[in-house]
């Protein structure tokens, strides 16, 4: 990123940093986030007016009840302590490293990876990125302490989910299966109706549901936790190519939000690597569960991204076309499949992020 670049992501946080979390009751505020990879894939010229549309819609910062001090696990998912947690954090954050800070807490929310459906540790994720690659500065520190916040404030845990399918014991079991394979493998639930929550808490009725969480194995050895975690992103984007009509904007975080933690390994300990991809499975496999379809789309249904070009010029169009399109899940959504693209070299990740602006209202 360019030092003009990295000023206007600045520039970006600090207008949102006066607005809320959510709006309109429950929809998370994705301008950070959008914001970020938009400058981080030279799009720097279309944030100014990208915010101005989308902050319309966002509402004021928060009022704050009380300090947040060692009861904090009272605290943990409750959205009125927003303001709370906020404050909490920049503090934190001001009193020691960043990345002190994010080993502390990251195993306390970790357990809540689905909170506001992602949407928390993906914000961190967005915010971490930054920092490791822009630096230190006021903006980007803040914004990890929104991120952090938001997490907490919105903390959830999966029936009989994550907090119950110890690292330990998945990785006592043998790898039997790809992670394609294993979202494949993933049983639904019977009623995919309603808001996230409902769905979530059907979960806890589906008799292969904890089967499907502990028969995700854990490699012992760092880098292969890392591959297979970049295993499983590749999995739920190329996936969303066939199963995203589905839900196309809830489908989108079955891989940014493990995206978001695979961004952010570099800056954790590598014995929070095991359960940072347990939890990624986890939130991964939920959302395939209470939002795939069931049968796949045919692929005559499906974008095909443009021939002759380059892999650079497919990507780079693949993201000008989210940036154009303007919906902050689709931008975000093509934010991870580039890197799938990039990765992998599978054209199905073009497909996919193509698919999301069909899918989703401009």
């Amino acid at each position: 990123m360019t030092s003009a670049g990295a000023g206007t992501l600045d520039e970006a946080y600090e207008r949102l940093h006066a607005t809320g979390p959510e709006f309109d009751g429950f929809l998370s505020n994705h301008g950070p986030m959008a914001a970020e990879a938009m400058v981080r894939h030279g799009h720097s010229d279309r944030v100014g007016p990208w915010l101005d549309g989308y902050m319309r819609r966002l509402e004021e910062f928060p009022r704050g009840l009380s300090p947040i001090g060692s009861d904090w696990h009272e605290a943990l998912g409750d959205l009125r302590r927003v303001a709370d947690w906020t404050a909490f954090f920049r503090a934190e954050i001001g009193e020691r490293p960043w990345r002190e800070v994010l080993n502390a807490w990251w195993p306390r929310l970790l357990p809540g990876v689905v909170a506001a459906a992602t949407h928390g540790v993906i914000r961190v994720g967005h915010a971490v990125r930054a920092l490791l690659a822009d630096g230190e500065d006021p903006a980007r520190l803040a914004e990890l302490a929104h991120g952090l916040a938001y997490w907490a404030a919105r903390w959830q845990t999966l029936p009989r989910g994550y907090a119950g399918a110890s690292a330990a014991a998945a990785a006592s079991l043998a790898r039997v299966a790809t992670p394609l394979d294993a979202l494949a493998a993933v049983p639904r639930i019977a009623e995919q109706a309603g808001g996230i929550s409902d769905r979530l808490a059907r979960l806890g009725a589906l008799p292969a549901w904890p089967a499907a969480l502990t028969g995700f194995s854990l490699p012992a050895v760092p880098e292969q936790i890392r591959t297979l975690l970049a295993e499983l992103v590749d999995a739920a984007t190329l996936r969303y190519l066939f199963y995203g009509h589905g839900n196309g904007v809830m489908l989108v975080h079955s891989a940014t939000a493990p995206s978001a933690i695979l961004r952010t390994l570099p800056a954790l300990d590598e014995a929070l690597w095991a359960p940072s991809l347990s939890a990624s499975w986890a939130a991964s496999s939920a959302l395939t569960a209470v939002y795939a379809p069931a049968e796949p789309a045919s692929r005559g249904q499906l974008p095909e991204p443009a021939g002759g070009q380059s892999r650079d010029e497919a990507a780079g169009e693949v993201f000008a076309r989210a940036v154009g399109h303007g919906d902050a899940h689709v931008i975000k959504f093509a934010d991870t499949a580039v890197d799938v693209f990039a990765r992998t070299g599978n054209p199905d990740a073009i497909a996919a992020a193509l698919r999301a602006a069909q899918l989703i209202a401009p």
